[in-house]
């Protein structure tokens, strides 16, 4: 799928899941409906229909395939290939940067840019951070959290993970402003594009390899256990903060987040 028509079948797959919305508990049972606010997954069937789905593709394909990644690449040509990944996703970092009232992470984030194209040989090489300049994610998710939108219900979707319509919207809004988005070259560069998005999600879920595992294996409710972590996460990613539990540490990942992985 190109990236230009991913925003669509995102809709599409959201208009369909308000289909299928969980029950709302009795309203004599406070903390039956507690605890359905606090999960905010009203369309919780569906999603956990998608989480079998993605379940199923992540064993049969997706894990295998991160897995060949890992035996297959050693350790330094992994880490430059996330290096030049995440320095690729750096104009629309800057832009999020800017729409949240940020310059100083604005400016090293451009910094961090020059930097490592250059010295870093296209981003290979994180020379940025060993000058004093750490890098740090954001996407427009996080930009609509910071101006007090709303998240709006949970959604799982295969593939692409939880999300949900405010990160849904951030997600078309960091493909519309990424400057990659409307560069054409004819088959090379529909070649580097469709790379840069396999190697973007061999490199994420080569790195959530130990979080999703000990997560199934330890939680009763994967599912449930994975919705939590998300949230978890992604509300720490709006604040700037990194006041998280450990499962939710491992799990920065999901459609609105950049599909950056971890941070290792």
């Amino acid at each position: 799928m190109r990236p230009t028509r991913l925003p669509m079948a995102l809709a599409l797959g959201a208009a369909l899941a308000l289909g299928a919305c969980a029950t709302r508990p009795d309203p004599a049972d406070p903390e039956a409906v507690a605890e359905f606010e606090q999960n905010n997954d009203p369309i919780e069937p569906w999603n956990r229909a998608m989480y079998f789905v993605n379940d199923g593709l992540d064993t049969l394909v997706i894990r295998p395939a991160a897995e060949a990644y890992r035996i297959f690449l050693p350790p330094e040509l992994r880490t430059g290939i996330r290096n030049a990944l995440g320095n690729l996703r750096s104009p629309v970092i800057f832009v999020n940067d800017v729409l949240q009232g940020e310059p100083h992470r604005a400016a090293a984030t451009a910094g961090r840019f020059l930097l490592n194209t250059t010295l870093g040989v296209g981003g290979f090489f994180d020379v940025a951070t060993d000058l004093g300049l750490p890098g740090h994610g954001e996407d427009f998710g996080q930009t609509l959290g910071r101006w007090g939108v709303r998240e709006g219900p949970y959604l799982f979707l295969p593939i692409l993970g939880p999300s949900n319509p405010r990160d849904l919207v951030g997600t078309g809004v960091d493909i519309a402003t990424n400057p990659l988005t409307w560069v054409t070259g004819g088959a090379d560069y529909d070649a580097f594009t469709y790379s840069r998005t396999g190697l973007t999600g061999l490199d994420t879920r080569e790195g959530l390899i130990e979080p999703l595992d000990a997560l199934r294996q330890q939680s009763l409710d994967p599912y449930a256990a994975l919705r939590s972590a998300y949230r978890q996460r992604r509300n720490a990613e709006i604040n700037n903060t990194a006041e998280v539990s450990p499962a939710a540490r491992g799990m920065g990942f999901g459609a609105g987040t950049g599909i950056e992985g971890p941070r290792r």
